[in-house]
């Protein structure tokens, strides 16, 4: 395959590109290496994979459609890994615009793109936010997804109507993501794994959203990227309607699939702080604080449709992966 992987100098985009690479596809990596976070962390990134054969880097904005369009024209990708956006849930009550900007506008681009130069199957990050104030568990894509509860999750939810536009029209097979709170080496400085161990580190104090009681599907990002790997291989196909009720969430009668890539096994936040202090080896000082706007009680992955049609679901430990993470983030600082 010849693919264009947006995003690919963010933390799963690099995991994504190291896998296409190393089974021999062609990775065109695109980034506008943002200052979302440091850059210097996305060029050390960028570093591990130029030097791997197979890989070169574009740097641009997948909201400036004229850059892409003669970005398709040149290299005619057959598969597009669409991973670029703006990240965080907190940020995005802070500076709404951008996420119009990249996650809507650049993500409308990256569809016209597509169907404009024929490409044979677009697959794209959703996010488990977009299950926002849903209480049943685990979330399944068979529920219902109508009520967000940041302009993050929003993004994500338009992005997913969107894709499902362009398959029915135009029948661009897609397919969307759902990922679940990943974590890893090379993750982000502003998640939660980051800020604990740095703080414990160094003895600063860290802050426990909702006292603790918060839980989450944590997802090792190996396990990430290999589900999105398996995602890009598996084309969805128009599948006949039945004449006998409505469409249901999660599935279409035109080349359009979305499934959860999540651990099915959510923790506390106060079992994943007491297993990251375990890991490190010392006590963390925690200061406790309200539930924070924009945020959910719980996320808990329902892989069923994953395990069926791509015979995988993520299988890291919490103490597996906190120990790579942390093994990781010792070299990086040190």
């Amino acid at each position: 395959m010849k693919i264009l992987l947006t995003g690919a100098a963010g933390f799963i985009g690099m995991h994504v590109a190291q896998l296409l690479l190393a089974r021999g596809d062609e990775v065109v990596g695109l980034d506008n290496l943002n200052d979302y976070y440091a850059p210097a962390l996305k060029q050390a990134r960028l570093s591990q994979l130029l030097r791997l054969p197979g890989f070169r880097f574009v740097q641009a904005d997948v909201a400036d459609y004229d850059a892409l369009d003669t970005l398709f024209a040149v290299e005619h990708f057959s598969h597009v890994v669409h991973l670029a956006a703006q990240a965080g849930v907190r940020y995005s009550l802070q500076n709404p615009r951008v996420y119009v900007q990249s996650n809507l506008v650049g993500f409308g681009n990256v569809l016209e793109a597509c169907r404009q130069y024929r490409v044979e199957h677009l697959v794209y990050a959703s996010s488990s936010s977009v299950y926002g104030a849903n209480r049943e568990m685990p979330f399944s894509v068979t529920h219902n997804v109508d009520h967000p509860v940041s302009l993050y999750a929003a993004s994500k939810k338009a992005n997913e109507l969107m894709a499902h536009s362009y398959s029915h029209l135009y029948d661009l097979p897609t397919t969307g993501l759902r990922y679940f709170t990943v974590y890893g080496p090379w993750g982000r400085p502003d998640m939660a794994p980051w800020l604990f161990t740095s703080a414990i580190m160094e003895g600063r104090p860290i802050e426990v959203y909702n006292h603790g009681r918060m839980m989450r599907d944590f997802t090792f990002v190996d396990d990430i990227a290999e589900g999105t790997v398996r995602a890009l291989d598996h084309v969805p196909k128009r599948t006949p309607r039945q004449p006998e009720g409505n469409l249901q969430p999660g599935c279409s009668d035109a080349p359009y699939r979305v499934y959860n890539i999540g651990n099915h096994e959510p923790v506390t936040l106060l079992k994943f702080i007491e297993t990251l202090e375990h890991v490190l080896g010392r006590d963390a000082n925690k200061q406790f604080k309200p539930m924070q706007p924009g945020d959910v009680e719980a996320t808990y992955a329902d892989t069923t449709a994953l395990r069926r049609d791509m015979g995988f679901e993520p299988r890291t430990t919490l103490v597996e992966g906190l120990i790579r993470w942390s093994s990781w983030y010792r070299s990086y600082t040190d």
